[in-house]
């Protein structure tokens, strides 16, 4: 055999599946459990879900979103409209610790963000100022709604935005 030739005639490994990025919150037992599996078996927890989303997850068929369905707990909630049909009114999503009282953000507390973030809580979160925020939402860059005269941030739109890869 020539040694020279050997590297010519290695086989190659085909390249890498995309990958894309999930983040959730599971209950402290089932994190238990899935970091006990990945260390019994020697793989890597994404590894591990991967495999059970592939083997088990049918978005496609009846059948499979029905036997996951039967898996999650619901969600659902019922609404009593009344006689005369919806109420309109407002809602503020500002946190409901008063600013003196609020604890102060450390990267150990940052999942304590609420769902719907201010643009001043967009800011801690994503670590930028205020007016840069507002500044990339204006222009379409950041993803975000303005309601009336105030910008309101999606934490989970957040999340999904700094996990994408950057366009060019």
């Amino acid at each position: 055999m020539d040694i020279l030739k050997y590297p010519e005639n290695m086989p190659r490994r085909p390249p890498p599946e995309p990958e894309g990025a999930l983040y959730v919150r599971l209950p402290a037992k089932a994190v238990d459990k899935l970091d006990r599996a990945a260390e019994a078996l020697g793989v890597r927890k994404k590894d591990l879900v991967a495999g059970l989303v592939t083997r088990y997850v049918d978005p496609d068929s009846r059948k499979g979103l029905s036997a996951l369905g039967a898996l999650s707990q619901p969600r659902r909630g019922m609404v009593e409209l009344g006689q005369d049909g919806p109420t309109l009114g407002s809602y503020s999503f500002q946190a409901y610790d008063a600013p003196e009282r609020a604890p102060e953000r450390t990267p150990e507390r940052a999942l304590e963000f609420p769902e719907i973030l201010t643009a001043e809580q967009a800011g801690q979160f994503l670590q930028l100022d205020d007016k840069d925020v507002l500044e990339l939402a204006e222009t379409g860059q950041l993803p975000g709604r303005k309601l009336g005269k105030v910008w309101r941030f999606s934490r989970a739109a957040l999340v999904t935005w700094m996990s994408a890869p950057i366009s060019k």
